[in-house]
């Protein structure tokens, strides 16, 4: 008799909880319906900088949190859209973040986070062109994205190294990679080293490569950077750290296992060459700390120097305030 009531009181709770479950649409607490839905609007499209974010949806970190994250590829910055409420966070760089800081229609957005430690852009050439120094740029062809920042970097780093810039010629390769544009239009172009340059070491393709902050310490600046809005963090700061939390978690395993964290961004974009993706993915891993105390940690000094440099070479019209511009408060210990 004892066995039997309590196969009817089990069938009776059981009833009853299936009922709650149908009235609120079958779905269990913690099921995709009851998770906070975000937007990161990234940079470009996506690749090996953003692993760590794709490891952390595809492991379940962000679930997790409680967090359903979806990724937004963009070809323009993400600071205007985050700012515009397109986006809780977004994918940036440094210099994006100091122009709407200081425009005088100010964008209010903030970065939360840097992705890798140092600047690792800088420009590249085919070793054949042999264009070793800022010098050698004299009656070369240089392959640009009209950004603000390209004609005063090239102008200075000429200068500097005692070369006339009036004998540069500069042509836009837009969306054109790297290769295509050595072949067809241009002598050398400003890329990131964890993607192209590491890209023609798979490729056997003999560059010459000048970091930027070799050329200049002022120059190391953060990029990639991650974003958020001022609203965002004056109303929802939980869910800043719900999202960086496990976005910190999803960097750390890429550090920890770069071959594999790389599934986690192929099957999100098969179409990504697989040997290029996975030896980027080593080479990032030791840049995604590096000499940090923890990842996404920014220096105010590294604001400052660039911030400043932008400011001396008429690039900005006010001085950055740079607290209004980063902070490291919402990050994980």
């Amino acid at each position: 008799m004892k066995i039997l009531r309590r196969i009817l009181i089990l069938l009776v709770v059981t009833t009853l909880i299936a009922g709650l479950f149908a009235a609120c649409g079958g779905k269990s607490p913690g099921e995709k319906d009851d998770l906070r839905k975000i937007t990161v609007i990234l940079d470009w499209y996506p690749n090996t900088n953003h692993t760590g974010m794709y490891v952390a949806q595809s492991k379940g970190y962000y679930k997790e949190e409680g967090l359903d994250v979806k990724f937004e590829p963009t070809e323009g910055g993400a600071a205007a859209l985050v700012a515009a409420d397109k986006g809780e966070f977004g994918i940036s760089i440094q210099e994006e973040v100091t122009y709407a800081r200081t425009a005088d229609n100010v964008q209010p957005v903030k970065a939360i986070a840097a992705i890798i430690q140092h600047n690792t852009s800088g420009f590249a050439s085919p070793a054949e062109k042999n264009i070793k120094t800022p010098r050698d740029f004299e009656g070369k062809t240089y392959g640009g994205f009209n950004s603000p920042i390209e004609e005063k970097l090239l102008q200075t780093l000429m200068e500097k190294y005692g070369a006339d810039y009036s004998k540069l010629k500069t042509v836009n390769i837009g969306a054109m990679d790297f290769f295509s544009a050595m072949e067809e239009a241009a002598d050398f172009s400003w890329i990131y080293y964890g993607w192209d340059g590491v890209a023609a070491e798979v490729r056997n393709y003999p560059l010459n490569f000048m970091k930027l902050q070799d050329l200049d310490a002022n120059l190391d600046f953060y990029t990639p950077l991650i974003i958020t809005s001022e609203k965002i963090l004056g109303e929802e700061p939980e869910l800043v750290r719900k999202f960086l939390r496990a976005t910190a978690k999803g960097y750390k395993y890429c550090i920890e296992n770069p071959e594999d964290a790389v599934e986690a961004l192929l099957e999100a974009s098969p179409e990504i060459d697989r040997d290029i993706a996975v030896a980027s993915q080593k080479y990032l891993a030791e840049q995604y700390i590096a000499d940090a105390q923890r990842w996404g940690e920014m220096k105010e000094e590294v604001w400052e120097n660039f911030g400043n440099w932008l400011y001396e070479h008429g690039l900005i019209e006010r001085k950055l305030d740079v607290k209004e511009a980063f902070t490291n408060e919402y990050l994980p210990e």
